[in-house]
């Protein structure tokens, strides 16, 4: 049967198409495809009585030549005119690529790091701290001081020596070591780590009990120790005034004040002079939150709300003796990476050793901390938070709106099409063209009168009302953010946090048993001209579990048996990330 000549508009467009009758709309689709770039799945084509279906028998439309097809549409690239191109870059085949090629591509496994004896203690540590984006970069640009370097071996590590000449400064021995760890995919010896913190802190060169190797370490020292020392070495440079603009007259700041320090505001009430002191008002800094855990801790929440109130015997002036004082701290400010550890080891006398609290905790996947905080900076967090959760809110509304009305759609076109055959093989031939006609009419009648109620609208259009309605709501979550919390890049500006990494022990006791951590797996970024900025992140929700040089991949699930309540593996320390907002550029763009 010869083809029979089409148009096809689409777009504004018409398309020269040959319709061959004995294929079926499937194929008709694909020519349509290598035209108008438009994946098959996303078409749609009008015909009388409804949409072309892939399995639609093309003879039956008696489509006449010169006859005009309406087709919608768009390609999943949102850019039909460039469906078909030639790759920017020669595709490279793993065989080709060198070992830190090949770890820094997309999705690799990340390096593990050996058991030196005993060590794995500091390896959960390091990998969760590796987690940090920021700091991978501030120490990527970290040198050390001029009395550091003085044996002029500091920098031997860009000639492949790594570690020699920084084995006497903790943070160039940890810059080293991440470099090395991104240039592998294997398991890491962190040989000359090890030995600057062991000269930095001799604790952590005790020996066994056994005289054989080295003891076992408590990993929240080890984590506390190692973020003391960034505190102290690792600074970025801050602009004092957008006239500074020389080397000279920026300041320093230390890296862990910015990103994973907060500030409690306390204050200390006499509980027997009450009457005749005044409570005396303190600031300070804090870089962990503790969680306590008593008889009654069931849940991070718990935990936190016991440790900001404390018991403080201390000489009272008016008493002329020690008295009872009672400290309640609130947060005044909150850092981007908060570090929350579970006080879960405490020296057990007649063991004489650290016993370990077997009690399970629960702990949240997003961390509402916003309770915690001083009024003034509830204010300002709570409009913030509460958006975020409406926006959230506003966007599965949308989806499930979306669903219900797709959904109606297939069944009202399934009925149609099961009704028009059924009327086929009921009429007689010479009425069917009569019937059809009729149908059509009433059908087109039927759907005026309905228009109102329940417009279908294409995949095209609900995506361009869902961006128009996100990138209103963005602008409006934008203005919200405080203006001077806006200014503090390394803050958390909404109260909520995301969980990012967890150390966990297994075993009973802070001398003994195993550590390992886990850290959640970093989206890639993709193209998405919807999304503000052109880009978005896209994540699986899986994790990395470390263990030691064993390194590999879990579901979120697991995350959720770390509760404890047992000598099983049970949360440590958590490390949580402030929950992403919309920036200037992104709301601008």
């Amino acid at each position: 049967m010869a083809s029979i000549p089409v148009i096809v508009k689409h777009q504004g467009k018409k398309h020269d198409v040959e319709l061959d009758p004995t294929a079926t709309g499937e194929t008709f689709k694909y020519q349509l495809y290598s035209i108008t770039g438009v994946e098959p799945d996303r078409q749609k084509i009008l015909i009388k009585g409804g949409q072309l279906k892939d399995d639609t028998d093309l003879a039956t439309l008696k489509a006449k030549p010169g006859q005009t097809f309406m087709m919608m549409g768009t390609p999943s690239s949102g850019d039909a005119t460039n469906f078909i191109s030639a790759p920017k870059e020669k595709p490279r085949f793993a065989e080709d690529m060198t070992e830190a090629e090949l770890a820094k591509q997309e999705g690799a496994t990340p390096a593990g790091l050996q058991n030196m004896g005993n060590t794995c203690y500091l390896n959960s540590t390091l990998q969760v701290l590796r987690s940090v984006p920021e700091m991978q970069e501030e120490l990527s640009h970290y040198t050390p001081s001029s009395s550091a370097s003085s044996s002029g071996l500091a920098n031997l590590s860009q000639f492949g020596l790594s570690g020699l000449g920084s084995s006497a400064d903790l943070t160039a021995s940890l810059r080293d070591l991440y470099k090395q760890m991104s240039d592998t995919r294997g398991g890491v010896p962190p040989i000359m780590f090890i030995n600057a913190l062991r000269t930095a802190f001799p604790q952590f060169a005790q020996r066994a009990k056994t005289g054989q190797g080295y003891a076992q370490q408590d990993a929240e020292e080890a984590w506390s120790q190692i973020v003391a020392q960034l505190r102290q070495k690792l600074k970025i440079k801050e602009q004092v005034s957008a006239d500074a603009m020389t080397e000279s007259e920026a300041r320093e700041l230390s890296f862990v004040d910015r990103y994973l320090a907060g500030r409690f505001v306390s204050k200390l009430v006499s509980d027997e002079a009450s009457d005749s002191e005044e409570p005396v008002m303190s600031a300070e800094d804090f870089v962990k939150l503790n969680c306590h855990i008593g008889k009654e801790t069931n849940h991070l929440r718990d935990g936190i709300k016991e440790g900001l109130t404390e018991e403080i015997e201390k000489h009272s002036e008016s008493l002329g003796r020690n008295a009872t004082y009672t400290k309640t701290s609130s947060i005044d400010r909150l850092p981007k990476y908060l570090t929350v550890h579970f006080v879960r080891f405490f020296w057990k006398r007649e063991a004489q050793k650290k016993a370990k609290i077997m009690r399970k905790v629960t702990f949240p996947a997003e961390l509402d901390i916003v309770e915690f905080c001083t009024d003034d900076l509830k204010k300002r967090l709570i409009p913030v938070r509460d958006k975020v959760r409406d926006l959230r809110k506003d966007e599965e509304d949308m989806a499930r709106a979306r669903k219900r009305q797709k959904l109606r759609h297939k069944q009202e076109e399934d009925r149609k099409h099961d009704e028009a055959l059924a009327s086929q093989e009921a009429a007689p031939l010479k009425k069917k063209k009569e019937s059809e006609e009729k149908k059509e009419a009433d059908a087109s009648k039927k759907e005026n009168e309905t228009n109102d109620l329940d417009i279908y609208k294409t995949d095209a259009e609900y995506e361009a009302e869902r961006t128009a309605a996100i990138k209103k709501a963005t602008k409006e979550l934008f203005e919200l953010i405080d203006s001077d919390m806006a200014a503090d890049e390394g803050s958390n500006k909404s109260g909520l946090y995301e969980l990012r990494g967890v150390i966990t022990h297994q075993g009973a006791s802070a001398d003994s048993g195993h550590y390992t951590s886990y850290v959640k797996k970093t989206g890639k970024i993709v193209d998405d001209p919807n999304a503000p900025g052109g880009k978005r992140r896209e994540e699986d929700g899986k994790w990395w579990w470390f263990n030691d040089d064993k390194v590999s991949e879990v579901e979120p699930e697991k995350i959720e048996t770390l509760a404890g309540g047992g000598e099983s593996h049970s949360a440590l320390i958590l490390l949580y990330k402030a929950i992403e907002l919309p920036t200037k550029d992104e709301v601008e763009s």
